[in-house]
């Protein structure tokens, strides 16, 4: 038991240790003499064997070379003894290589390695030199025996070639586990090449091998195709590589549905689809398929065409795998909350071309172009169909019962909304639209035309010749916003009061041209001109208002008839200002319940109405109102002074009524 002691500071402290013996420092030095001695042996002992091995390759390439000079295919020279002793180094240093612990077992030493590859390409130079001699001559035995070596060494770097592209998958998890709650520090072995983000930058790094285990993967691959051996190294890296992709697709959520799951799907969920979707196709674009070129450029650095051609077979299965969800998609029913989705994918789907071209070989460059336009294509045609379908919702929304208060139609705000963030992707529907004319010119080119001319010549407040850019996109929006016209102008009719029908117009006018004037895309197609014709049509809409409901009240503030030979008529003036308190009575309580929820329209309402009436109602006031008797004669005719009428004008349009609700646009 080791005993505790209080040294003289009080502190708690153990047993003492022991001084160390002159033995034990002895045998300390000693150890260190025996490993220095056993690295001085290791050191030599891999020189000699290197020195060895580069003399033998010397005699090695002397002897291929009088082999490539011997014509008399019959009679090949003499086999040195150093074919069989360079075949059996080659065979121990794999050996040696199979007996490490580690999965990666290449590139340990950089100098011995460098001479095994040189070996082993120096040994495939020689088998194929003595393939060329007949079976059964001198040079059959040794033939055996290098072929069987050479395949045990292409066996070998096949299998640590694969080891060093799957490590890559065991440090992923072994980086996400260090990551996680659990100290998984040194679970796992090997290099740091996994497919994850990168620690230090916090930037995606796709597939982010190490250059050492870029260098080591890049070696074994050239000297497999010297070696003849192309096939199973370009079969193991692809098979490697897909599966690290597949996993990529899992971490991202994506997994593929059939067409048919795709039809049965509710909305809501197909939704969710889409956008998982939408991310792995801009995923592929910005980050895997660039990754993807760039590690097969770096490991088959001298064989460009192999590495162009690995990375269009990979990209071929997965691209096609996206765009048979897009086809399954664009087959599905058609609606109007469809229509954002599709535009969003027809644009990740064009995003993948320019990496198709920068990337792959011409002829799967060709196809793919090919197969992304025919789906692009596809899903433009939904999205144009969808967006046409507006016009004919616009056409069956036939109401029967007017908007209380005149305020802002459901309809036009649906339509508004919905326009304003479909010129979101102006440019994207330029270009559908642009595409679905070219494809509708060559089906019928007689009659695309004429429909065109005829939205060009229409006289609408819309008309194109208004419009900043005539092209096939802001011509479907004209029609969209004639067809909107139309439909407010049917519906105005259902007011009985003609004020009110034109409030109504007024209050949808204005919303149109809030609407436009506050998106920069719709705005931009609509352009100056529109919007300028469109103010004006509103500012008509306020006249014929205020003719409707102030002109007759003008008309009882006029002094004209109010004098007979030069006299004032009391009568006159009694029933002038009786027929005023009843009309402005009346135009009080039914206009304070009217709707106009535009802050700046329902000011500008009430300062016009105010400059037309109170001046005419103060100059009939102090003019008149002296030949009415003080007292109650004249307080039963003169119900309000001036201040009155500007303080309820004040109180037009706030649908104060129970009933009615104030507005937001």
């Amino acid at each position: 038991m080791v005993k505790n002691h209080l040294d003289k500071n009080g502190s708690f402290t153990g047993s003492p240790k022991p001084p160390r013996s002159a033995t034990s420092t002895e045998a300390s030095r000693a150890d260190q003499h025996s490993r220095n001695s056993s690295q001085e042996e290791l050191d030599h002992s891999l020189n000699t064997h290197i020195e060895d091995a580069k003399k033998l390759s010397e005699d090695i390439d002397r002897f291929v070379e009088s082999l490539s000079m011997c014509h008399d295919k019959s009679n090949p020279p003499e086999v040195p003894d150093s074919v069989d002793t360079f075949s059996k180094i080659v065979e121990s240093r794999i050996k040696k290589y199979n007996s490490c612990e580690n999965a990666t077992r290449f590139c340990k030493i950089a100098e011995e390695d460098t001479c095994f590859i040189e070996a082993v390409t120096m040994l495939s130079k020689l088998t194929n030199s003595l393939s060329e001699f007949p079976s059964g001559s001198m040079t059959t035995r040794s033939l055996n025996l290098t072929s069987m070596v050479l395949q045990r060494a292409m066996t070998f770097m096949e299998e640590e070639l694969r080891n060093l592209l799957e490590d890559s998958r065991v440090s992923s998890n072994s980086r996400i586990l260090k990551n996680s709650s659990f100290n998984a520090t040194n679970l796992l072995d090997g290099e740091q090449c996994d497919l994850t983000l990168s620690e230090s930058s916090g930037e995606e790094e796709y597939p982010s091998y190490s250059p050492d285990v870029l260098t080591r993967m890049n070696r074994i691959a050239s000297a497999m195709i010297l070696a003849g051996y192309e096939t199973e190294c370009c079969q193991v890296y692809s098979i490697s590589r897909r599966n690290a992709f597949s996993e990529q697709m899992k971490k991202l959520e994506f997994e593929r549905i059939n067409m048919e799951d795709v039809q049965r799907m509710p909305w809501d969920s197909l939704e969710g689809e889409i956008t998982r979707w939408i991310r792995v196709v801009k995923s592929c674009s910005t980050t895997l398929f660039p990754g993807e070129k760039r590690l097969g450029d770096s490991v088959f650095s001298d064989s460009p065409m192999i590495s162009r051609s690995l990375f269009s077979n990979l990209a071929r299965a997965i691209v096609i795998q996206l765009l048979d969800f897009a086809e399954a998609v664009s087959m599905t029913k058609r609606s109007a909350e469809k229509l954002f989705k599709y535009l969003d994918m027809y644009e990740a789907i064009h995003d993948l071309i320019p990496t198709i071209n920068e990337s792959c070989s011409n002829e799967c460059e060709n196809e793919l172009k090919s197969e992304i336009s025919a789906t692009g294509d596809r899903i433009g045609e939904s999205a144009v169909s969808i967006f046409c379908d507006l016009e004919n919702s616009i056409k069956n929304d036939v109401a029967r019962t007017p908007v209380p208060g005149g305020a802002v139609h459901p309809l036009t705000r649906y339509v508004m909304n919905y326009l304003k963030y479909a010129c979101e992707y102006k440019g994207t529907l330029e270009h559908i639209f642009q595409q679905h004319v070219k494809l509708e010119e060559s089906n019928s080119p007689a009659k695309l035309k004429p429909t065109l001319e005829v939205e060009t010549e229409n006289e609408s407040p819309h008309g194109s010749e208004t419009v900043a850019g005539t092209t096939p996109f802001s011509i479907q929006l004209v029609t969209i916003m004639d067809l909107l016209d139309t439909n407010l102008e049917a519906k105005s009719n259902l007011y009985r009061d003609p004020a009110l029908r034109h409030i109504f117009l007024m209050n949808n006018g204005r919303y149109i041209l809030q609407k436009v004037k506050g998106s920069a895309e719709i705005h931009q197609v609509m352009g100056d001109t529109w919007c300028r014709r469109r103010s004006t049509i509103v500012r008509q809409y306020h006249k014929n208002y205020q003719r409707e409901t102030w002109g007759k009240v003008l008309q009882i503030l006029s002094h004209d008839g109010m004098q007979v030979h030069g006299k004032v008529v009391k009568t006159t003036v009694k029933e002038r200002f009786k027929n005023f308190n009843t009309m402005f009575d009346e135009i009080h309580r039914s206009q304070s319940t009217w709707v106009v929820s535009d802050e700046q329209l329902q000011s500008e309402l009430r300062v016009s109405i105010s400059a037309l009436v109170i001046p005419a109602y103060r100059s009939f006031f102090g003019r008149f109102r002296q030949y009415l008797d003080n007292g109650k004669q004249a307080e039963k005719y003169v119900k309000y002074q001036p201040e009155d009428i500007e303080t309820l004008i004040d109180e037009l349009f706030d649908g104060n009524s129970a009933s009615m609700a104030r507005r937001k646009t």
